[in-house]
This record gives C-alpha cells, structure tokens and sequence, in this order.
C-alpha cells in the first residue's frame, strides 16, 4: 500500500512506522489516523515482522490533533472528529492485540493524541528534551485514542486526573518516574535506542512475548480464576512449541537459546 502521511519500513522482522507531517508537528488528520490504522494492519497481518517501533519524523513525536484541520469543518466538525477517533481507534486496537512488541520512541511533544498512542505502546523509548501532555481539556475536549484506559493504568487514577484536567506537561524524566516511560537515551539517539530494543525482542521468543502481552491486556479485567486458566493454558501451548523446548534444552545445557519465533 503507498502512504503518505506516514512511512512504514519492514526490515530484519522490525516494522519502523514513522508519522510524516513534520511540518505539521505529525498532528493527526483523518488521512493519518486512516494511515495508522491501514500500517498497523498491514504489520498485524504480516508473519515476518517480530516487533514494531512507532516514531515521529522530524522535532516531534505527535503534537496531537491537527486543529487547523478541525477548524476548517466548521459545523461537519463533530462528525469529522468521530470519523478521525474511528480509525486512530482502530490503529490502537490493533498495536494493542497484535502479537508481537510495539515500542514508541519518542522525541520532542508527545500531546493529545501523541500521547495517547505513546501510552498504548508496549514500551516507550524517549529523548531527554521529550515531553507529554494530555492537552485535551485545554482546547475544551475529552480524550481519545484509548488514552482514558491506559493512563490511570500505568499512573494511578489521581495522577491520571492531574495530568487530564490540569495538562500538567511531564518531561522525560517525570514521566519515567511515573511509568509512562521505560527508558530514556540522548537526544538524537531514541531512534537507535528503540530500534536496538526491537532488534533484541526479535530475538526472543515471538508466542511467548505475544501471550504475555495478551495475558498481561486481559488480566485487567479478568477474574482470578479465569486468569490461571488462560495462563495454564498459554504455558502448556508454549512448551509445546519450538521456541519453548529450545529455551529448556538451551537452559540445560547452559548455552544461548536461539529462538525462530515458533
């Protein structure tokens, strides 16, 4: 598929997905959000790739909505935001269920939706100078991009509000701190950070880090007997597979395992 909002590149079972509207902050319009949801499908569907890094070209990660785009709509504005939310929503969903890793790496402004989809991540590598704002109730709105379940997830309910109906700006270090992000590197080298990172999870074990996930998604709202059902199940299919006799034998005989993804 040709794109040209964002860049999508395949490369040694990495999927780098990088928004490109640099001039723009990478704000989000309806033909990014149809992009994202379009790139995050094609990486869901696609048997090599083994992780997933989702950046922004340019000074900035995302620096939210597109409002000069909002405004133009004038009174077709609450029909086009739903219209937005409806494929941003549908590129959320799928970097969330899909088996493999995603992780953000995150330079400059990371506000509204930006910080939504960096909150969705699996793990967010940011610059020094990154910054995150909700930015949502600035402009008289609500949150979107699933940032209302994810960040009292990773935050706390308290701070969660804090940083929603106050639009407390988190450096990097705060947001760290707060469990928004995993690691920090230098501005200038985030990219290479997250793509180092990627390169290592490739060399995991694929199933098992993609059933973890899902264990770790559902767990939130499962019960705790339904929870160690799905877990015995999930480890019972992982001894069976491949990678899980590798990673036993290799244990044994106390050598590297070498994992294929299967």
């Amino acid at each position: 598929m040709q794109y040209t909002q964002l860049l999508l590149d395949v490369r040694d079972s990495v999927a780098s997905i990088t928004l490109s509207r640099p001039e723009f902050l990478n704000a989000l319009n309806l033909e990014l959000a149809r992009e994202l949801m379009n790139a995050a499908m094609e990486c869901e569907g696609n048997r090599d790739v083994r992780a997933v890094v989702l950046t922004g070209a340019g000074s900035a990660f995302c620096a939210g909505g597109d409002l000069k785009s909002f405004a133009a709509q004038g009174e077709r504005l609450p029909a086009y935001l739903q219209e937005v939310a409806t494929y941003l929503h549908a590129a959320v969903s799928y970097l969330t269920r899909m088996p493999v890793p995603v992780i953000a790496a995150v330079q400059g402004s990371a506000a509204g939706a930006g910080m939504s989809l960096a909150c969705a991540c699996d793990l967010v590598c940011a610059g020094e100078s990154a910054c995150f704002n909700a930015a949502y109730t600035r402009i008289g709105l609500t949150p979107d991009g699933s940032l209302t379940y994810f960040l009292s997830r990773s935050v706390g309910m308290k701070r969660a509000l804090e940083l929603t109906l106050l639009n407390r700006t988190l450096s990097a270090e705060e947001a760290y701190h707060w469990g928004i992000v995993t690691s920090i590197a230098p501005d200038g080298s985030v990219q290479a950070q997250a793509e180092a990172l990627a390169h290592r999870l490739v060399m995991g074990p694929t199933l098992a880090l993609g059933a973890t996930k899902r264990l770790l998604h559902q767990g939130w709202n499962a019960s705790l007997e339904t929870q160690m059902m799905d877990e015995s199940q999930a480890i019972s299919m992982m001894a069976g597979s491949a990678d899980g006799q590798e990673g036993i034998t290799a244990f044994l005989e106390k050598r590297p395992a070498h994992f294929e993804g299967k």
